[in-house]
C-alpha cells in the first residue's frame, strides 16, 4: 500500500532556510566587509581653457567619522598619494560627539592644499537611531533631539589649519594650476538651510573681483557648485547662476542597491534615484551642468552596512577643453 506524502512543506522550509542564509550572508558582507571596501573613483572632464594644465579634485564626502575607526582614518589619509591640486569637501565629517580630533588627525595630511566646504547637518549635529525603512516613505525628518557639535572648531580647522574656504551660502574664487575656478555653495539643503537668494549677489561680487584682477586677463572661469545634499531646487538654482560642474553628496549612492541596477533603492532627497551616484547630467531651463554625486565615504554609526555600493573618494582630473580622448 502505497502512502502520498506532500513535498510540499519540505520544500517551502528549505526555501525559507536558503532565503534566510543568503540574508545573513548578506547582511555579514555589508556590515563586515562592504562598507570597509574603500574604493577611488577616477573620473575626467575636459572643462578648462585649452591650453590649461590639469587640475586633481578630491571629492570627499559623508566620512561620518568616529573616534575608533581607525582603518577609514587611514585610508582617508593615505589619499594624499592621488597628488590632489583642490580639494571639496561636501558634508557630513562628523558621525560622533567625540568625532572632532579624529578628524582634525585625519584630514591633516592635506593641510596647504587649496580646497572648498559646505556642511551636512551631521556637522552640527551627532546622529541618532532610526528606523532604516523610514526612508522608503520619503526624505528623513528632523524631530529627535541630538548632541550639538562644536561647528566652531570644525569650520576653524577647515579654515585656519587647511587652509579651505567656506561656501555655506556664500562664494568664492581659487587660481588653481593657473586656471581661475569659480565656486558657489549652500548649507545643508536637507535642513532647509540653502539660501537661494543670497548667491546671486555673492557670485556677482565674487565676477567682479574677478574682472578686474590683472592675474587672469582674457580667462573664463570655470564655474563649480557645491552642495551637501543635491535637492532639485539647489541643483536648478546652480545651473541658472552658470555652474558647469557640480558637486554633492548626502545620498550614499542609496547605500544599500540591488547589484546591477542602476537606480537606487532610496536617495533621501527628491533627484532621480538614477542619479543618486555617479556622474550625470543635470539640466534646467535649457542649460545644464555636470552633476557629481558621491557615495560618500562613511555610514550612521547607527546603519554600519553597505552593500553593492562601496564607499568611495572621487578623484575629478579636469583638463583642456582641447584634450580629446577616443
Amino acid at each position: 500500500m502505497s502512502t502520498d506524502v506532500n513535498p510540499a512543506p519540505r520544500l517551502a522550509a528549505t526555501l525559507f532556510g536558503v532565503a534566510a542564509l543568503a540574508g545573513v550572508s548578506a547582511l555579514a558582507w555589508g556590515s563586515l566587509v562592504e562598507r570597509n571596501r574603500f574604493t577611488v573613483r577616477h573620473e575626467t572632464l575636459p572643462l578648462l581653457e585649452p591650453g590649461a594644465r590639469a587640475i586633481r579634485v578630491l571629492h570627499l564626502s559623508d566620512i561620518h567619522l568616529a573616534p575608533w575607526q581607525e582603518r577609514k582614518q587611514r585610508w582617508i589619509r593615505s589619499l594624499i598619494a592621488t597628488e590632489p591640486d583642490l580639494i571639496v569637501n561636501t558634508g557630513d565629517n562628523l558621525g560622533h560627539t567625540d568625532a572632532l580630533a579624529a578628524i582634525e588627525q585625519t584630514l591633516e595630511p592635506f593641510s596647504g592644499i587649496p580646497g572648498v566646504f559646505v556642511h551636512g547637518s551631521n556637522d552640527y549635529f551627532a546622529p541618532h537611531s532610526k528606523n532604516p525603512f523610514s526612508y522608503f516613505t520619503g526624505p528623513s525628518d528632523h524631530n529627535a533631539e541630538t548632541d550639538a557639535l562644536d561647528i566652531s572648531r570644525l569650520e576653524g580647522f577647515f579654515q585656519d589649519t587647511l587652509g579651505w574656504s567656506n561656501l555655506n551660502n556664500s562664494a568664492g574664487s581659487l587660481t588653481v594650476n593657473g586656471s581661475v575656478l569659480e565656486f558657489f555653495g549652500v548649507n545643508d539643503a536637507h535642513r532647509n538651510w540653502d539660501d537661494l537668494a543670497a548667491l546671486p549677489g555673492a557670485i556677482e561680487g565674487v565676477r567682479e573681483e574677478l574682472s578686474f584682477d590683472d592675474r587672469t586677463p582674457g580667462r573664463n572661469p570655470l564655474s563649480i557648485g557645491v552642495t551637501h545634499a543635491p535637492y532639485r531646487r539647489v541643483l536648478d538654482s546652480f545651473v541658472t547662476n552658470g555652474a558647469e560642474l557640480i558637486f554633492a553628496g548626502h545620498t550614499h549612492g542609496g547605500q544599500v542597491r540591488i547589484p546591477g541596477m542602476k537606480r537606487a533603492l532610496v536617495n533621501n532627497c527628491d533627484i532621480p534615484l538614477e542619479q543618486s551616484q555617479g556622474l550625470s547630467v543635470w539640466t534646467h531651463a535649457r542649460h545644464s551642468a555636470l552633476l557629481n554625486v558621491s557615495a560618500g565615504i562613511g555610514t550612521s554609526i547607527y546603519a554600519p552596512v553597505r552593500f553593492a555600493c562601496p564607499p568611495e573618494a572621487v578623484l575629478v582630473t579636469l583638463t583642456a577643453s582641447d584634450i580629446r580622448y577616443s
